[in-house]
C-alpha cells in the first residue's frame, strides 16, 4: 500500500499556476487596451474642449460693440459677457483640461492685449500625431499636447496669412 500523495498532484498544482499566469497576462493586455482607450477618448475631448473655446473668443470678438474689436480679457468674461445690457454668454461653463484633469490653460494672447486662444499644459504624447484634415490640419506632426493650440484669427488676418 501507498502513502502520502498520489503522483498527479504535482501535475495539478503546475496547471494551476500556469492557469494563474496565463489570466494575469490577460489582464494586462486587458488594461493596455483600457488604457488606449481613455487617452483617445481625452484626445477626442480636447479637440472638442479647445475648438469650443475657440469659438466662443470669435464671437467675444466679433460681437465687440463699436467698430475696434477686442479679444477677451479673461476666460471667465466668455461665461458673462457684461458689455450688452444684457449679459451675453458665449460659453456654457469653464472646463477642465481632458489631458490633465485639472483647471487651468495655457493661453496665447493677442498682439493688441486679450486672449485670442488656450493649449493644453499637459506634456504627454499625443495618441494621434497625423491626418488631421481642415481646421486641424495645424496638428499634424506634434510631439506633444501643449502644442495643440487652438486660437481664433479674425477673417482679416486669416486671409492675409493664406495668401503668403
Amino acid at each position: 500500500m501507498r502513502c502520502g500523495k498520489s503522483s498527479t498532484s504535482g501535475f495539478v498544482l503546475i496547471g494551476m499556476f500556469m492557469l494563474i499566469m496565463l489570466s494575469g497576462l490577460v489582464m494586462v493586455q486587458a488594461s493596455m487596451r483600457w488604457q488606449t482607450q481613455v487617452l483617445r477618448e481625452r484626445e477626442q475631448e480636447l479637440l472638442k474642449v479647445g475648438l469650443a473655446y475657440r469659438d466662443a473668443i470669435g464671437r467675444y470678438y466679433n460681437q465687440t460693440p463699436g467698430v475696434v474689436k477686442t479679444f477677451p480679457p479673461t476666460l471667465e468674461v466668455l461665461q458673462e459677457d457684461t458689455r450688452f445690457p444684457t449679459a451675453r454668454r458665449h460659453l456654457r461653463k469653464a472646463y477642465l483640461d481632458p489631458i490633465t484633469q485639472r483647471e487651468g490653460w495655457g493661453l496665447v494672447m493677442a498682439p493688441s492685449g486679450g486672449i485670442m486662444g488656450i493649449y493644453s499644459l499637459s506634456d504627454k504624447l499625443p495618441f494621434k500625431t497625423k491626418g488631421y484634415r481642415g481646421e486641424l490640419q495645424h496638428l499634424n506632426d506634434k510631439r506633444y499636447y501643449g502644442e495643440w493650440y487652438f486660437v481664433y484669427l479674425p477673417q482679416s488676418v486669416a486671409a492675409n496669412t493664406g495668401s503668403m
